[in-house]
């Protein structure tokens, strides 16, 4: 990787994503493998005045041979140093920047059961932790390539140059290049995000249906006011940061427990380092409550019986076929990537930052009024060429939001 090119990167993830003010802490998560970028984004946090950075370091190869060498009960123990890390992070805020590189393939062959009893007491440990930071800390998810990963998507490469072309993609697809400045490129990004989310919100939507050839047929309730959210956000201190380099979609958080019909996945999903294929899911009074996968039910099976709450949805994510994840032609094998490159819906727990108020008001209370809670939050991929999805305003008004897999040219002219 060109060092200046490596160094642009940084830069956007630090101030773009993250974006670090004078005095902040932040915390790093990266592979050892990607200690090129990491160093680069510690180097760049320092020059913007963060007061502290700390790295995570992590070697998929190390994780692997925990989960085949150590027993399930050790592995179900959490240590008192971990929970009074997080209690610390917790109590701190600080900026997190999570460079995201994991093989697609890193459990594969790891028994099931163990990898969701480990799941489910890390998750169900750490989350009053992790509601206890939600909205009150800026954190980003930006990417870099593992040689395991790089190969995953180009098989028949050697591993330097599936590296190098698996960073040509992600570079591209965050709008960084030689010539330009991606500082200034976001700008008018999240200029243009704002742009669609205001249409959305001043058509207040109560319900939207989505159908395609493929065998998606499905409908869900709005929540009387709650926002559709899109590129950055801003904490209510003014503070503004974008968490996924790249992103695509616009999204919003659905009524709990009001959806129907079937929605059938069009890209896999990986999960806890194990892959989903070609599968589809069934709701009724608001529940999924059937399912089928050509690969990966198991898998699918503990996810969606994690909690109550990971049968219901708590993501509408709307992503055109013309984003340029999609027009590359890339399945990536990776959430961060696959979900910017099509529509797709979260199962599990909500954002509780899009209802209006919610600083006033308690996650249970903010459950009440529909957003979704769960251990989990896992997007998949619904988007195809075909997809329309119509928006239901409350006096039966329908209106067209994407037609043929992108924006409907009539939302698009009232922009």
């Amino acid at each position: 990787m060109n060092k200046t090119m490596l160094k642009k990167y940084a830069r956007l993830i630090v101030r773009v994503g993250a974006n670090v003010q004078r005095g902040s802490r932040v915390v790093v998560y990266a592979d050892v493998e990607r200690a090129d970028l990491a160093a680069e984004v510690v180097r760049d946090a320092y020059r913007c005045g963060a007061s502290h950075v700390a790295v995570e370091w992590s070697h998929d190869e190390i994780t692997r041979m925990h989960y085949t060498h150590r027993m399930t009960d050790v592995m179900t123990e959490i240590p008192r140093w971990e929970k009074e890390k997080m209690k610390d992070m917790a109590e701190r805020l600080p900026c997190r920047i999570y460079i995201e590189s994991s093989d697609p393939d890193l459990l594969r062959g790891i028994s099931q059961e163990k990898i969701r009893a480990v799941r489910a007491v890390r998750v169900k440990t750490f989350k009053p932790y992790r509601d206890q930071m939600d909205n009150r800390h800026a954190w980003t998810i930006a990417a870099a390539p593992s040689k395991a990963w790089a190969k995953k998507i180009f098989p028949d490469l050697t591993p330097g140059n599936a590296v190098e072309k698996l960073w040509d993609a992600i570079l591209k697809s965050v709008h960084v290049s030689a010539d330009t400045d991606p500082v200034k490129e976001w700008e008018k990004i999240n200029d243009a995000f704002k742009a669609k989310c205001d249409w959305l919100n001043k058509n207040a939507f109560t319900a939207m249906e989505y159908t395609s050839s493929n065998g998606t047929n499905f409908s869900v309730e709005l929540i009387p006011g709650v926002l559709w959210m899109g590129g950055g956000e801003a904490f209510l201190n003014g503070h503004f940061f974008n968490p996924n380099l790249p992103t695509e979609e616009i999204f919003t958080s659905p009524k709990a427990g009001a959806a129907s019909g079937t929605l059938v996945s069009t890209k896999p999903l990986s999960y806890s380092g194990q892959l989903i294929e070609n599968f589809s899911i069934t709701f009724a009074q608001g529940k999924a409550v059937s399912w089928t996968a050509e690969q990966g039910k198991e898998m699918l099976d503990q996810l969606l019986g994690m909690d109550e709450g990971a049968k219901m949805l708590g993501e509408l994510a709307l992503v055109p076929k013309t984003s340029p994840i999609n027009q590359s032609g890339i399945l990536f094998y990776n959430t961060l990537f696959d979900e910017n490159a099509s529509c797709h819906v979260a199962l599990g727990s909500g954002f509780t930052n899009l209802y209006p108020g919610f600083e006033h008001l308690t996650r249970a209370e903010l459950t009440e009024r529909g957003i979704n809670d769960s251990l989990i939050h896992v997007d998949f991929m619904i988007g195809a060429d075909d997809l329309t999805v119509t928006g239901i305003r409350a006096d039966g008004t329908r209106v067209k939001v994407f037609e043929h897999g992108d924006w409907a040219e009539s939302m698009l002219a009232e922009l």
